[in-house]
């Protein structure tokens, strides 16, 4: 999304983009006209389909029929206070951002392909609280997941 963004003429490869008045921008035009959402989704399908992938996106749990699908919850607080560390800003502008951001993002799901994000985790396998874990420990649970849960069951 950010390459096509990139694309676009918009300076995404930034640190922090999505949560900046650019990325917010970019998501109003991605709410007017479907076409971005789409053209990601139809090339992450494709990279899905020739499998051994593992995708960071937001639908394809929802679009894929296969797949192991992992969840990472975090409270609205905790993910803003990780934004305003990251992208040097304040709680409360990190916290108007996200939920700008995620307000917008529901929507643009829910009109295109209609599921509402972060609350219709029917498509999971696996979901994992990171409020109280760093990106170190929530990479090792996911490693220990990925070993004992996904590639036994597949018999790697």
């Amino acid at each position: 999304m950010k390459a096509l963004a990139y694309e676009e003429g918009y300076r995404s490869h930034e640190q922090g983009w999505w949560e900046s008045r650019e990325g917010l921008r970019f998501l109003q035009e991605r709410g007017a006209d479907p076409a971005f959402d789409e053209a990601i989704d139809k090339e992450l399908l494709k990279l899905a389909h020739k499998g051994n992938v593992i995708l960071d996106s937001w639908t394809m749990p929802w679009l894929l029929k296969h797949g192991f699908k992992i969840w990472l919850e975090a409270s609205p607080e905790k993910r803003a206070v990780r934004i305003a560390e990251r992208d040097r800003m304040t709680f409360e502008e990190a916290l108007q951002a996200l939920n700008q951001k995620e307000k917008q993002t529901k929507d643009i799901y829910k009109k295109l392909y209609g599921f509402t994000l972060g609350e219709d985790l029917a498509p999971f396998h696996f979901i994992l609280d990171t409020d109280n874990l760093n990106a170190e420990e929530v990479f090792q649970v996911l490693c220990m997941v990925m070993d004992n849960l996904v590639l036994k069951r597949e018999g790697h």
